[in-house]
């Protein structure tokens, strides 16, 4: 399976602005300071992820599971974010290591693979 990182790179960097905008203009009198912070995570874990995606494919790095892992990581972790901030629902919070723990066994894969990879 292909995983095409530029166009995943680039809606997780797309979403990334688009949606700290938002929260910069019309979440700031919404949330409370704690749950702005929290998205605000999730937005900048978001954005890091979808610039590294960006620079393996312009390495010319094939990485599909690796690519494909950073990407759904980064759902996991920055949309359990996104909700708790929301909903201020706890579970919500327990959720973001899962997406971790998938974003840093992708980055390993980046780190231990060999370069025709």
């Amino acid at each position: 399976m292909k995983t095409d990182g530029v166009k995943l790179g680039a809606l997780l960097v797309f979403l990334a602005i688009a949606l700290g905008a938002f929260g910069a203009h019309a979440l700031k009198n919404v949330l409370s300071v704690k749950y702005l912070e929290i998205f605000e995570t999730g937005v900048r874990y978001q954005m890091y992820n979808g610039l590294g995606l960006l620079a393996i494919s312009a390495l010319g790095r094939k990485l599909d599971r690796a690519k494909l892992l950073i990407f759904i990581g980064s759902l996991i972790f920055s949309g359990s974010l996104y909700l708790l901030a929301f909903t201020g629902i706890g579970i919500f919070g327990a959720i973001t290591p899962i997406g971790g723990v998938v974003q840093l066994t992708a980055w390993a894969l980046v780190f231990f693979s060999k370069k025709d990879n």
